[in-house]
């Protein structure tokens, strides 16, 4: 639309300047009366459209100014849109009749379940099983006592509070692949000089008894998939407008080994010692 507009407003003026000027045809003419390269060409328009150059006027400077990329010419790159395969428009567009799906058979009239092979034994039967998932197994991310007392010298964790497993987290000591919870390693236990006291899902007899030696206490909690959520982000729950859940109950199979329930949310200080539990630390 912008192009026919400026060659229509052009048009007028071009053809009263042609009119009064005849000389321009004759000057590009004796001026291209050889062959000329391009370089040149474009020289003699460009002194031809100057109106200095003889009081003349020429109107190859509109064809320039009006083969300017337009809305209309636009176009995508070749290939880069590929037109979908029309069926049975002819024989000639090599789609035409049957489609390409031959003739009769049960693949030319209709379709099947996937993997069907047409009655013989498909390959999903045909391979031997191997192995099993196990729906119940637990995945826990491993942390040492050594980055523990590291993050406690650097100051991003205070040992005077209940280290969970959320202060593990927010300190770094834990990534993004943490699932079911933290199991508590001994690797850099002689670095444990101070009492800490510690929330973890599973810890080593190493690691324990390091940390009872410096005068602290692991204990192991459950947390289910929906209390652990609550107990690392409780804001998505504030997002969502809903309460945090109550902690749940270990199954009959975890009973053993865990030491109580996990507390929601996030607790600060740790729950006091039940007698059986101060006589293995006293004796």
């Amino acid at each position: 639309m912008l192009r026919r507009r400026l060659t229509s407003l052009l048009s007028a003026p071009i053809r009263n300047a042609h009119n009064q000027f005849q000389k321009p045809t004759s000057i590009l003419s004796s001026r291209m009366s050889h062959k000329t390269p391009l370089l040149q060409l474009v020289r003699c328009m460009r002194d031809s459209s100057n109106p200095s150059s003889n009081g003349y006027f020429s109107y190859q400077s509109t064809r320039a100014f009006s083969s300017l990329l337009a809305l209309n010419d636009l176009r995508d790159n070749k290939g880069a849109r590929k037109q979908k395969t029309r069926k049975g428009r002819g024989i000639g567009s090599g789609k035409g009749k049957t489609a390409g799906r031959g003739h009769k058979g049960q693949k030319a009239r209709g379709t099947m379940k996937f993997g069907f092979e047409g009655g013989q034994t498909p390959l999903r039967r045909r391979l031997p099983k191997r192995g099993f998932k196990n729906p119940f197994s637990l995945t826990f991310q491993p942390v040492g006592l050594g980055k523990i007392a590291k993050l406690i010298n650097a100051g991003k964790i205070d040992s005077s509070e209940l280290i969970t497993m959320k202060t593990l987290k927010d300190a770094g000591a834990i990534g993004k692949q943490i699932r079911d919870g933290v199991r508590l390693m001994g690797r850099g236990s002689e670095h444990i000089q101070w009492p800490i006291h510690l929330e973890v899902s599973r810890v080593t007899v190493r690691a324990k008894a390091a940390v009872e030696a410096a005068g602290g206490s692991v204990r192991r909690v459950y947390y289910n998939k929906l209390g652990f959520r609550a107990l690392l982000k409780p804001e998505w729950f504030e997002k969502k407008g809903r309460l945090l859940p109550k902690a749940a109950r270990p199954p009959p199979k975890q009973k053993d080994k865990v030491d109580s329930i996990g507390r929601l949310p996030a607790p600060t200080k740790p729950v006091p010692l039940r007698p059986e539990e101060k006589e293995p630390m006293s004796a």
